[in-house]
């Protein structure tokens, strides 16, 4: 009985999963075909991925992160 309930408890867990990572592969192909709009619209989607990831993070990590960027550039004579 209790390998019984396990195995279906595991069951569901699995198609859970399964149901998630098809509505994860609907939703990337969503997002690209976003991404295939913005081009077709004349936007840079590298540029656009960028945007997208510095939207992601808060103002002081982005800070950190321009600052620790700014500093490496300097150290190799690409930036005044």
């Amino acid at each position: 009985m209790q390998t019984s309930v396990a195995a279906d408890e595991l069951k569901a867990l699995i198609e859970r999963i399964e149901r998630l990572e098809e509505e994860k592969s609907a939703l990337a192909s969503d997002i690209r075909d976003v991404y295939s709009e913005a081009k077709a619209n004349g936007f840079d989607t590298k540029i656009l991925r960028k945007v997208v990831g510095i939207r992601k993070k808060n103002h002081a990590e982005r800070q950190e992160e321009e600052a620790i960027l700014e500093l490496y550039l300097q150290a190799l004579g690409m930036q005044a």
